[in-house]
């Protein structure tokens, strides 16, 4: 009797191993059984393993309607940087001449299936539409607001407006827009031995500031005259300060990233001014910063230039409140 007992014992454990061991090869193949997630039905949320969307992660979108026969425009508060379309039953563009205004159309009449479209802005922000066929679409002409101004009800996430754009590095676009906005309306001049005067024009270089890789350079033109002085263009060239005659080899033009509130005329007994931003760079203790500032269909042009203790002496931009 005891043999048999025994007998049965061993063949209950063999049993149990074989059925532990079955177990644990299901596991690690990653074969998740039912009974490992009870709660969950098969292909529910991956079985339990994603968290569900809840609406307050949602950019609502918005409704837009199009037709074959008549291009609707949608204008946007900044430059346009991107477009994406759900359907080949979309064709989409920039408006000729124009950085911030999309052209939508349908490609073929009466499609019957919804669609989408996604646009980034230079500024930052996201916008997305429900696109759908309409004979005689409602708006063709389409304003957008910046997210900024839409008001706390706004239904979307906290970072909606958290994209970065290639060369503003880890800045937020709208950090640098917000920032450049606080520069302008503080409007103090820490600089003040760098610009020049002539031909009743004064071209000056109020502060220098930086934040998180970036410069910042507040300018001021003041027309002293009567005579309205349009701007054509403004470069920044880092030349080399021993050489005379300067050739195009010799000088390293510096694009800025973003300019606010870039001045392109001013009336007579006015003054402007701009914030222009730079990703971050030193002059060598040989070479200087040369602005020159170009009149439209005139000769009353401007220069200034900037020193390496300049550079490196630039305010930092937490002193500023930046709101």
């Amino acid at each position: 009797m005891k043999k048999i007992l025994l007998m049965l014992a061993l063949a209950g454990g063999v049993a149990s191993a074989h059925a532990q061991s079955a177990d644990t090869t299901a596991v690690n193949d990653l074969t998740l059984k039912a009974d490992i997630y009870p709660q969950q039905e098969d292909g529910d949320l991956y079985h339990g393993l994603s968290r569900k969307l809840t609406f307050d992660r949602m950019i609502p979108p918005y409704g837009l309607e199009v037709t074959y026969d008549k291009t609707t425009h949608i204008i946007f508060p900044s430059a346009v940087r991107y477009v994406d379309l759900g359907s080949p039953n979309l064709i989409a563009g920039k408006a000729d001449g124009s950085e911030n205004v999309i052209r939508v159309k349908a490609t073929r009449k009466n499609f019957r299936e919804e669609t989408n479209m996604s646009v980034i802005t230079e500024s930052g922000s996201f916008y997305t539409f429900n696109v759908k066929y309409a004979d005689e679409p409602l708006l063709l002409n389409i304003e957008m607001a910046d997210f900024v101004h839409d008001g706390s009800e706004v239904n979307r996430p906290n970072n909606a407006l958290d994209i970065y754009l290639k060369e503003l590095g880890s800045e937020s676009p709208k950090l640098v827009h917000l920032i450049s906005k606080a520069i302008h309306k503080d409007n103090r001049r820490h600089i003040k031995h760098i610009g020049s005067k002539a031909f009743g024009i004064q071209y000056l270089l109020r502060g220098l500031y930086t934040h998180n890789g970036l410069l910042y350079f507040h300018t001021q033109v003041k027309n002293t005259s009567n005579v309205p002085y349009e701007v054509d263009f403004v470069t920044f060239k880092i030349v080399d300060k021993k050489v005379l005659k300067r050739t195009a080899i010799q000088e390293q033009v510096i694009f800025p990233l973003r300019a606010y509130n870039y001045a392109t005329a001013v009336a007579g007994k006015k003054d402007e001014r701009t914030v222009f931003v730079f990703d971050k760079f030193t002059i060598p203790a040989d070479k200087m910063l040369v602005v020159e500032m170009h009149e439209k269909s005139g000769g009353r042009h401007q220069t200034f230039t900037v020193e390496s203790e300049d550079i490196v002496r630039a305010r930092v931009i937490n002193e500023l409140k930046v709101k």
